[in-house]
């Protein structure tokens, strides 16, 4: 199930090329307005591109000729907001992914059960979105997320309304999911314990452009660029 990107987009001059293997986390980094968000909604759908090509699973999602739309990609997002359905408690919340594939009703709650039990949040699951903690709330998003089967998964920032003090148990929660669904994976973040503790490479971006890029560990030890020098220092 990897994921293989080339594309430009002129208005913000952005052109990129990433790949992401089975199972591998690609970390985003760079300064603030880099075009890190860009390359997310390029690749779920929120954005077309000048040109270039996604294959995901094999399947060509963007090339000449061909758009296939958000909702038929099957690439999860994961933003700094959970962005829960206010008026359906946990379960359903979760549930509605597999609802929106066309699960039958028991079957898309019985996925949600096991989701949530497994991330140590069956209590949670009669509750509202406005019951939760900031915590809770990045847990349910990710379940959702999760349920849907994501050929690829795409995390923006997961952590940013998240309390510190949660946050190591939450990037624990996330890594075993990641390892458990084995799809390919970009994290974006500014935070470098995100970057350590999830990914398996890491690529900096620039003005757009990705200017450094390699195995956590080569990037870490031995940064290129001004950024990563001080990111990792």
């Amino acid at each position: 199930m990897s994921l293989v990107w080339r594309g430009s987009l002129a208005a913000r001059g952005h052109d990129t090329a990433v790949t992401v293997a089975p199972g591998e986390v690609l970390a985003v980094v760079g300064p603030n307005g880099a075009g890190k968000s860009t390359l997310l909604e390029l690749l779920c759908g929120l954005l077309r591109p000048d040109d270039g090509t996604l294959t995901v699973d094999g399947e060509t999602l963007v090339g000449p000729g061909r758009f296939v739309p958000t909702h038929h990609r099957r690439i999860g997002l994961l933003g700094q907001q959970p962005l829960l359905f206010p008026h359906l408690d946990v379960l359903s919340n979760v549930a509605y992914g597999p609802r929106s594939q066309g699960a039958r009703r028991g079957e898309a709650r019985r996925v949600a059960a096991e989701l949530l039990d497994r991330m140590g949040a069956a209590e949670l699951a009669g509750r509202r979105p406005a019951e939760l903690s900031g915590g809770q709330a990045a847990r349910m998003a990710l379940a959702r997320a999760l349920a849907m089967r994501p050929r690829a998964l795409l995390l923006d920032e997961p952590f940013a309304a998240v309390d510190v003090n949660y946050t190591p148990k939450l990037r624990e929660v996330l890594r075993d999911a990641l390892a458990e669904i084995g799809c390919p994976a970009i994290l974006v973040t500014h935070d470098p314990a995100d970057v350590i503790a999830l990914a398996n490479t890491v690529a900096v971006f620039d003005a757009g452009r990705v200017v450094e890029t390699g195995p956590i560990s080569e990037v870490t030890s031995a940064p290129q660029s001004a950024f990563t020098r001080q990111l990792f220092a």
